[in-house]
């Protein structure tokens, strides 16, 4: 795991109540700092979608019969990983309130 993807991990999962003043204070506008989030959750998602199919599809088993499903405990562990992340929106907020997040007005 890279150190980005465990600085991810890292993020408690639990949903948390925020101050919107402080979200506020960091753009000048509450609607602002919400989109920039919003944005940046979008994005972590995408990521985190192609890396998990990346590394899922090295366990496709290419076959006509779809009764012979096989249990890999390989796949089973990388799917509890991305369980036990916490999701997209909590880690773009720890992002945002820790300043590593570059946003700009057009």
């Amino acid at each position: 795991m890279s150190t980005s993807k465990r600085a991810l991990a890292s993020v408690n999962p639990l949903v948390e109540t925020r101050d919107v003043i402080a979200l506020k204070n960091k753009t000048g506008n509450l609607y602002e700092s919400i989109a920039v989030i919003g944005k940046r959750a979008s994005q972590i998602s995408v990521t985190m979608k192609e890396e998990l199919h990346r590394k899922l599809d090295e366990f496709i088993i290419h076959g006509d019969n779809l009764e012979e499903i096989h249990e890999n405990k390989e796949q089973i562990e990388i799917s509890r990983i991305y369980e036990r992340m916490a999701n997209p929106a909590l880690q773009a907020i720890n992002e945002f309130n820790e300043d590593k997040i570059y946003y700009r007005k057009k």
